[in-house]
């Protein structure tokens, strides 16, 4: 009889836009784009959890969000004071966040675990969009802050076996920032 396949859950990246822009109304198709992917790449099934990997948070060693319940963190400037406002009330999860160091532990990969850093808006940017209810544990993982690529895809392969459990893993940047280009 053949062996059962058990469909991994996608890992994705996202395009977050500049700041809250797409929530402002001012990136309307990335806006488009980040609801496709929900409805059209991931499967129907909700994931248990959701990694993010920010392009707006690095750090060595690397860190892992483990509040339970993360704080805002508002990492842009300058814009309209409601958008200091916007609240996404995703619990975290101590329990994954610990699950993660081992991964990475496993992997020879330093890491600790941050119970202080808030979502910052390349976690919530496009989770307020694709996940509005909040309803999802969330926790994040910073980029190793020697921007090695070959580092930075160890982390990748660490956090693999999290999709085999209904995870979702999502990079989430943007290919520049110069705001000026914005206005």
């Amino acid at each position: 009889m053949p062996e059962e396949c058990t469909m991994k859950f996608p890992t994705v990246f996202i395009n977050h836009g500049g700041g809250p822009l797409p929530l402002l109304g001012r990136q309307q198709d990335l806006v488009e784009s980040m609801k496709e992917v929900v409805q059209n790449f991931l499967p129907k099934e909700r994931p248990k959890a959701i990694v993010v990997l920010s392009a707006h948070w690095e750090s060595n060693p690397i860190k892992i969000t483990s509040a339970s319940n993360p704080k805002m963190y508002y990492d842009y400037y300058g814009f309209p004071p409601e958008t200091y406002e916007y609240s996404y009330p995703a619990p975290g999860s101590p329990d994954l966040a610990k699950r993660i160091q081992r991964l990475l532990n496993d992997n020879n990969l330093a890491s600790q675990l941050d119970e202080k850093r808030g979502y910052d808006h390349g976690v919530f940017v496009p989770l307020m969009i694709m996940y509005p209810e909040a309803d999802i544990p969330v926790v994040s993982v910073s980029l190793h802050d020697s921007l090695d690529a070959e580092l930075n895809m160890q982390i990748g392969q660490s956090l693999a076996p999290l999709r085999e459990e209904g995870i979702l893993i999502m990079g989430s940047g943007y290919s520049f920032h110069n705001m000026e280009a914005f206005f």
